[in-house]
């Protein structure tokens, strides 16, 4: 998405979380879950990403979920292993884009109406609430584990619309993945794929 005219632009932005405000996973954390696995890398992200969805959406807990990984890959793991992987896999998801944050305290205090989609675990969502003030920036925190949506799912977009109070075409969605902003546009929103704070800040009309 180019510059947005001013008169044009969306009153309300809808932010994704990791791969735009937070960071994506770190080699560190993804290769000590792999380790703390113990089975071959390539079969153990497979069944990490092909199961993920239900516990993004909150229908599986953390432990149940990493139940389902072992039973997919044929091994068994006891709950202190389930701990563990438990931790690893939040410590993995932890590191935040400072200077995204600064632009979320911008908009916040220049009364830009902002939210959060994000898909993500409780256990994450709930180290994210501990530790990270500027989530409470947003106007609506939309967390699939606890919308019973995931995104690309259309449920997920319009229950934010619903929670908003807004019209499609009145909300911009900020996200790093093409199918995600796609699925966005499929039920009437805007997008801007995301690729640097200061292609955003252009995007906006903000100086950069």
């Amino acid at each position: 998405m180019n510059h947005i005219d001013a008169e044009s632009s969306p009153a309300i932005l809808l932010f994704d979380m990791f791969g735009v405000i937070a960071r994506h996973q770190s080699q560190d954390g993804k290769d000590r879950l792999a380790a703390l696995a113990d089975v071959p890398e390539t079969a153990f992200w497979d069944a990490y990403w092909g199961l993920r969805q239900p516990y993004d959406r909150g229908d599986v807990t953390g432990p149940a979920y990493w139940r389902r990984v072992a039973d997919a890959l044929g091994t068994h793991v006891d709950e202190r292993r389930i701990a563990r992987l438990v931790e690893a896999d939040i410590a993995s998801w932890s590191a935040v884009d400072e200077t995204m944050v600064a632009l979320i305290e911008e908009l916040a205090a220049a009364g830009r109406p902002i939210a959060l989609l994000s898909n993500i675990p409780e256990e994450l969502t709930a180290h994210y609430e501990e530790r990270h003030s500027w989530l409470k920036r947003f106007q609506v925190r939309a967390f699939s584990c606890r919308i019973g949506h995931a995104k690309p799912e259309p449920g997920a977009y319009l229950w934010c619309l619903e929670a908003l109070g807004a019209a499609p075409d009145d909300v911009l969605f900020i996200d790093d993945r093409e199918e995600n902003i796609r699925a966005a546009e499929a039920v009437g929103l805007r997008g801007h794929l995301f690729t640097s704070p200061a292609k955003l800040r252009e995007a906006l009309g903000l100086s950069v």
